[in-house]
């Protein structure tokens, strides 16, 4: 460990510089759900990527369960604040804002629900938390099985995506501390993600990992289990391993920073 220290330690620096994952030239956001299906992309160098469905089979089994509630053309609103409201014709930021409080059915949100959800991750004009809050103001834990079974696993589909890719490409979905932090509003736990994380390998998810540090002791704000769970001498090594297999990247240095600022917190 010392010798990592002293090659790469940035405990000497009185200060450090402005937090901000490193961009690549390569990639961009994802104009299309085909171009996020399937598992883990040949490029990650991840040699322990679970065997696993994409977003685009995870959108496509949402679809699939959530066909029993068909889609109307016209949702009702409130009659003191905007009256119908034609779905194609109205933006789907704002139409996600009333869907399920002035606007539509509880039946209504739950037929729009795979559209908003693939819209998430395709592009960038809703919000993680609006759309996941949809879920939470409907109680949908207490929906069928095979309803919460779909939801899940799209987050668990899109949490992969997001760690296969660096800089992440998952559409509105952001960095790993903003996801967990999301996710951790509206869900039972994060451990599932967090394990998740754990069985995923390479140079890709570890640098996340090693974003999620430097964003953590900048002041993001984090579940506790995630504290917790970053906390592990687990994650240390692991960290320690990435710089020695990294040492010649561009990168290097975040994770000997990552390392050293997880051994002052």
């Amino acid at each position: 460990m010392q010798e990592l220290i002293g090659r790469r330690s940035w405990l000497t620096v009185v200060r450090l510089p402005a937090y901000a994952p490193r961009a690549e030239p390569d990639g961009g956001p994802l104009g299309a759900l085909e171009a996020i299906a399937g598992s883990a992309p040949a490029d990650t160098g991840c040699d322990t990527w679970p065997v696993d469905e994409g977003p685009g089979v995870a959108v496509g089994r949402l679809r699939e369960v959530f066909a029993r509630y068909p889609r109307r053309a016209v949702l009702e609103g409130c009659p003191h604040c905007r009256g119908s409201v034609l779905v194609d014709e109205h933006d789907l930021f704002s139409l996600t804002i009333s869907l399920g409080n002035t606007v539509g059915t509880d039946d209504d949100v739950k037929s729009l629900l795979p559209l908003l959800l693939e819209r998430l991750v395709t592009g960038d004009e809703l919000y993680p938390s609006m759309v996941l809050g949809l879920l939470v103001r409907l109680g949908w834990r207490i929906w069928p099985a095979a309803e919460q079974e779909a939801v899940d696993g799209y987050l668990m589909a899109v949490w992969r995506s997001l760690l296969a890719k660096y800089p992440p490409q998952v559409g509105s979905f952001g960095e790993t501390a903003e996801f967990l932090s999301v996710v951790g509003e509206f869900t039972d736990s994060v451990s599932l993600f967090l394990d998740g994380w754990d069985a995923i390998r390479g140079p890709a998810a570890d640098r996340h990992l090693a974003d999620l540090v430097t964003g953590w002791v900048r002041g993001v704000h984090l579940p506790a289990a995630v504290l917790t769970w970053l906390h592990r001498d687990r994650v240390r090594e692991r960290l320690y391993s990435a710089f020695e297999r990294d040492h010649d990247t561009p990168w290097a240095d975040d994770l000997a920073r990552a390392y050293d600022l997880l051994a002052w917190q």
